[in-house]
């Protein structure tokens, strides 16, 4: 028996585990749950998965991988009992798409570079979607981080960017100039604005040293909490309490952590 047909035997089993699951007499918890509540999880396995990736942890992924699976074939069971649509119909839509999508693969028109592909992919985006702009497609539930990353990667497809991070970077520090300039003044509208361009800008030179800042930021925030539980721990070992600690003292413990948590 070929691979696929074991991975199909194997999806379908998944999806027939769900219906149990929402079925009379399943499980409480499970029959309770809508495509709401379910989000909030979907949601927390996909930043679980993008974890694995960065950690390099291939066995953690595939269990990630198989928890967002899951999540999708929850919502898909959710939706067919509400007579919407069904995850037979979920896959053919994106089998569909992806051979459409694709017809310098799966058709006549061959592409030669990545750029090419790309143009050509976002080209019948707009037309099978009937979008008038590159940007139609962003919903307003995407983090402002990652959709300043997926704005600057649009538009530098057509051409227009930096050609260099230290283009992109000198941009950052004229910013921050401007920021530098308005905080005397104290206007909160203003201090926004000013903000808001400097973390746009950072996050065009993270793209153009193809970072993702989405995931650089998950690390910096990593590090920081285990420096801080470092200074934690060391406190306590001292009986001092968290409130009661000297800036002085933490720093100093902190510039240990540094040393120990890269």
């Amino acid at each position: 028996m070929k691979q696929e047909e074991k991975s199909g035997d194997k999806f379908e089993k998944l999806v027939q585990i769900m219906e149990t699951l929402r079925s009379d007499k399943g499980c409480p918890w499970d029959k309770e749950q809508d495509e709401r509540s379910i989000t909030n999880y979907f949601l927390e396995e996909v930043y679980e998965a993008v974890e694995a990736i960065s950690a390099e942890d291939s066995k953690a992924l595939a269990e990630e991988l198989g928890d967002v699976l899951m999540e999708v074939v929850f919502l898909a069971q959710i939706y067919k009992e509400k007579k919407k649509f069904s995850i037979a119909e979920v896959l053919d839509g994106i089998n569909q798409k992806m051979i459409r999508r694709h017809p310098h693969v799966f058709g006549p028109r061959r592409k030669e570079t990545s750029r090419e592909v790309v143009a050509e992919w976002i080209r019948g985006k707009l037309e099978e979607k009937e979008r008038e702009s590159l940007f139609d497609r962003f919903p307003n539930s995407t983090p402002s981080l990652l959709a300043a990353f997926q704005i600057g990667l649009s538009v530098s497809r057509y051409g227009f960017d930096w050609n260099q991070p230290q283009e992109a970077l000198q941009k950052v520090k004229e910013e921050v100039a401007e920021l530098e300039r308005v905080i005397d003044a104290q206007d909160k509208a203003e201090l926004s604005r000013e903000m808001g361009d400097v973390f746009f800008s950072l996050v065009n030179v993270s793209r153009l040293l193809s970072i993702n800042p989405e995931i650089a930021l998950r690390q910096a925030n990593r590090k920081f909490i285990k420096r801080f539980k470092h200074i934690e721990k060391k406190l306590k070992e001292k009986k001092i309490d968290l409130d009661q600690a000297s800036l002085e003292e933490m720093d100093k413990i902190w510039e240990e952590a540094k040393d120990k948590i890269k």
